[in-house]
């Protein structure tokens, strides 16, 4: 069993390892992410402290599931490409996805993060894990050019310093040249809020960034071109959950300043449209 001292922000991945895993155990499950169950069960950790209910484990499932969509059309769309994970935690995209040997990815974590992903997962051809800091210099330099990237950040960047991720963008999407950027984009309110969500509390760590329109990211990276967004809310899984989360979905769903609370963004930079 592997004992987790993880606290912060690396703490954080033991949220969605754990809905991910416990979604995926359900019999309607939408992620059937049997990594994640795996690694679950490897780990000598307290999960019931973070109060992870049904209805987060359907929603960061939900999420996963809708990255992955999206992933996999870039996939098919661009073959031989580079896929950046930004903050891989213990996430299991590569094996569910599972690209092509055409395909060159690049998970992306705190050092302590990748050395206990090493000791959980298997080993994926072509799959390069890369120990540092999102915000150390240069990092992505040991990333291949000549190819479209896909850059992915799934609850990552509101983690990091608000004046420090645009510059880290900007510099991403200046050395990877052409590709897409895939990631959450919730609005300032929706981080204020996830600041008081008992599970993120429980691991001290603390959110920073948001914007309150897509646009906003055009603007403080001038090579990104927004393409799509979609709203983490899909009613065929919200019937799954309790009478009560259904009626607050509902709620949140006829606010428009509730609805942008958190959405999954889509731009590109150096393709065509």
């Amino acid at each position: 069993m592997e004992r987790i001292s993880l606290r912060g922000t690396p703490e954080t991945l033991l949220i969605t390892l754990y809905a991910k895993a416990k979604e995926s155990e359900l019999p309607d499950s939408l992620l059937r992410d049997r990594f994640s169950r795996r690694a679950v069960e490897q780990i000598d950790y307290d999960f019931a402290r973070l109060h992870i209910g049904r209805a987060e484990q359907v929603g960061i499932a939900l999420r996963a599931k809708l990255f992955d969509d999206w992933v996999r059309d870039f996939l098919a769309r661009y073959p031989a490409c580079v896929v950046l994970q930004l903050g891989c935690g213990l996430d299991s995209r590569v094996f569910r996805v599972d690209p092509p040997s055409t395909v060159q990815w690049f998970e992306v974590d705190f050092p302590e993060v990748i050395a206990l992903r090493e000791r959980l997962y298997p080993a994926q051809e072509n799959c390069h894990l890369l120990a540092t800091s999102l915000t150390a210099p240069d990092w992505w330099r040991r990333v291949p050019t000549g190819r479209p990237v896909l850059l992915l950040s799934e609850g990552v960047l509101p983690y990091v310093e608000a004046d420090q991720v645009p510059r880290l963008l900007r510099e991403l999407v200046a050395y990877c040249e052409r590709g897409e950027l895939l990631l959450d984009g919730y609005s300032r309110l929706g981080i204020r809020l996830l600041q008081w969500n008992p599970m993120i509390r429980r691991t001290g760590a603390v959110l920073h960034w948001g914007i309150d329109e897509p646009q906003e990211l055009e603007q403080q990276v001038p090579s990104l071109q927004f393409v799509d967004s979609i709203a983490a809310y899909d009613r065929a899984q919200i019937a799954r959950l309790s009478l009560g989360m259904r009626l607050l979905y509902e709620v949140t769903l006829a606010i428009p300043a509730m609805r942008r609370l958190g959405r999954l963004l889509r731009y590109r930079f150096g393709l065509p449209a």
